[in-house]
């Protein structure tokens, strides 16, 4: 639950005991704007005041499952210039996703990193409860490859962010946000599992 703001000071706390972490990002946005209505804290802001801060050691962001209409002619631009690695969801369709996590794991070495996922990574078909749903994106199988994938990493904390079940009435977004999270959990260092 909560949008995606709540990272931000996460973050913050994590990166004062631990230095700048890197981070597995899964969402149809970068969440990387800088203002919204005048405001610099917002649901779509909280990776660029990161990067501001110094949180993020940026040779070690990787964004998942990118899409969605835009204001801007290059909307991943930021991104890149940062030195995130910005997966679209186009390159994710109809495959599976364990030969990209491992690249992640490789990225993401041996030092701490984060997980944040955004509940809009996936497809509105497996998640509408959402506030900003965007087409064509991934699947819950492909969700478990991405969590699953991260064993082993120096996993310091992970979120499940932007869950709104009221515009679920069926509950399969809930339903589904809760077993991300319990998969998370189950990867988190130290964690024995059958």
């Amino acid at each position: 639950g909560g949008d995606h703001t709540i990272t931000y000071p996460i973050l913050q706390a994590l990166a004062a005991k631990h230095g700048p972490v890197g981070l597995v990002h899964v969402d149809a946005h970068t969440d990387t704007g800088d203002t919204a209505l005048g405001e610099k804290i917002y649901h779509g802001s909280p990776f660029r005041r990161c990067v501001e801060e110094g949180l993020l050691d940026c040779s070690r962001v990787v964004q998942i499952g990118i899409r969605g209409s835009s204001y801007d002619p290059d909307p991943n631009k930021y991104c890149r210039e940062q030195g995130f690695r910005v997966v679209p969801a186009e390159e994710c369709w109809m495959k599976s996703l364990e030969p990209l996590m491992r690249e992640v794991r490789a990225q993401m070495g041996d030092k701490p990193m984060y997980i944040s996922f955004d509940i809009d990574g996936l497809d509105p078909a497996y998640a509408p409860g959402t506030g900003t749903p965007e087409i064509a994106g991934l699947t819950p199988a492909q969700a478990l490859e991405i969590i699953r994938g991260c064993r082993g990493l120096n996993i310091v904390g992970c979120d499940l962010v932007e869950v709104a079940p009221m515009y679920d009435a069926s509950g399969n977004t809930a339903l589904l946000g809760a077993n991300l999270l319990f998969e998370m959990l189950c990867v988190l260092p130290g964690v024995k599992t059958l």
